[in-house]
This record gives C-alpha cells, sequence and structure tokens, in this order.
C-alpha cells in the first residue's frame, strides 16, 4: 500500500526520502547504494523499503 511514515520497529521517518529512492532505483541504480546515500543504515529500516511494494493503484480502483 503506502509506505509508512515511520520505520515500525525504531521510529525514523521514512516517508520524506520514498519518492528519491524509488526514482534512483528505476533509474538503475542499485538499491544498497541508493539506501546508504539516503542514510538508512539500520536492517529494519532497510528491510521496510526492500520488501515494499506499491500496490495502491490496484487498491484504488475497487470501493466498498
Amino acid at each position: 500500500m503506502i509506505i509508512p511514515i515511520r520505520c515500525m520497529t525504531c521510529g525514523k521517518p521514512l516517508a520524506g526520502v520514498w519518492e528519491e529512492y524509488k526514482q534512483r532505483v528505476e533509474k538503475g541504480e542499485k538499491a544498497g547504494k541508493v539506501l546508504d546515500s539516503l542514510g538508512l543504515k539500520r536492517y529494519c529500516c532497510r528491510a521496510l523499503f526492500l520488501t515494499h511494494k506499491d500496490i495502491l493503484a490496484e487498491v484504488a480502483k475497487f470501493r466498498v
């Protein structure tokens, strides 16, 4: 769905760097190097970025 505002484990704010991360990875940069340059050093924050799948466009089609 939508990237969490803060890391669920350590509480570090993450939502502000998601767009830059996504753009740089789509351009072909390696995900690990992008995370390093954005200052995400903890395993919990890195895991959240690496395992996140953006499915908002698919879910938005359906109404309750």
